[in-house]
């Protein structure tokens, strides 16, 4: 309901009356106060004039599950939002409630994450109130063989939704990187509960740099943030909704035609790798190539040195002049 109420607010040209809001919720107008109460506690700047009613002035950057459902234009991506204060790790979390049945399209988003984790078991920490921490369950009808394409279609979500918040210019280092400026600005970790045919349940887990201004020594040289690019802060909740607004599409198509054949092009419109020298590592090989992109099951193609062609499905590419690859 609090989400309710911030919505109206957010898109009202002028003052909303407490009757108005009354009769839109359906509440008192003692229930409509404190609500009005518990946002201005958390740092939302709300007029209130006698006989004209409320308005915001101004919307702090918080990322309560009430403003973030506030600005979904989703249909069942993102819905519910769950909010942590402090979590181990969003991806444990989501886990945990899928077991539970929590349902398909729930977000998990943290305040604090003490444990959390990139891939091939990387450790990942951010600070507090800067960044975006969130997991999405979903439950997808699909064999098991297909969920690492997720992880394809949430990068495309980042880059749509950062695209479209900030106007910046982002793009994907496959399979599981967004980046902006050369740097790293967003990664995804993708994890799943299977049977030997069939899917119990999938976690795409996502950490955004929006707002950090300084990161340890360790990867200063290829971390950043939307906020050092853009030179301003940036709302994490419209961010996270223009997100979830684009995955939503995304998902459903993918889940209609069972792989990328309609997303590919797009895709490789995307992707940083494509007509750049790459340095591809194999557990017992190594080699160096050209990437032409990704074809309509998501592996990454590769034209060898000596002009042999190899599919790549999972595995480590850097691409020359990014990350330090000279």
């Amino acid at each position: 309901m609090k989400a309710e109420l911030l919505k109206r607010l957010r898109e009202a040209n002028d003052y909303v009356s407490g009757q108005q809001l009354c009769e839109h919720l359906g509440v008192s107008r003692t229930a409509v106060w404190k609500m009005i109460h518990q946002l201005k506690g958390e740092g939302y700047e709300i007029e209130a004039v006698k006989n004209r009613g409320y308005r915001i002035r101004e919307i702090p950057d918080v990322m309560t599950a009430e403003e973030i459902t506030s600005r979904l234009k989703t249909t069942w991506m993102g819905r519910p939002c769950l909010y942590l204060e402090r979590v181990d790790s969003t991806n444990n979390y989501a886990k945990k409630i899928a077991e539970e049945e929590a349902s398909e399209g729930t977000l998990i988003i943290a305040k604090e994450q003490t444990a959390g984790r990139g891939r091939r078991g990387r450790s990942w920490t951010t600070p507090e109130d800067v960044n975006i921490m969130m997991t999405l369950l979903l439950r997808p009808k699909i064999r098991p063989e297909h969920a690492s394409r997720l992880t394809l279609l949430m990068a495309m979500a980042v880059v749509r939704g950062i695209r479209k918040v900030t106007g910046l210019e982002a793009y994907i280092k496959w399979p599981n990187d967004v980046v902006v400026n050369g740097r790293k600005v967003c990664g995804i970790l993708t994890e799943m509960n299977t049977e030997i045919d069939y899917i119990n349940y999938v976690v795409i887990g996502a950490g955004i740099n929006v707002n950090q201004q300084e990161f340890p020594k360790e990867i200063q040289d290829t971390a950043g943030s939307l906020c050092l690019v853009l030179g301003r802060r940036i709302s994490r909740a419209e961010l996270t909704a223009a997100v979830m607004e684009a995955l939503e599409g995304l998902y459903e198509v993918f889940l209609r035609t069972q792989d990328l054949s309609e997303l590919y092009q797009e895709y490789n419109t995307m992707c940083i790798n494509c007509g750049h020298q790459v340095r591809v590592q194999e557990p017992e090989n190594e080699y160096i190539g050209t990437a032409e992109g990704i074809n309509e099951y998501g592996e990454l193609i590769i034209t060898r040195e000596d002009g042999v062609q190899t599919l790549i499905y999972a595995g480590e590419v850097s691409v020359r002049g990014l990350y330090g690859y000279v």
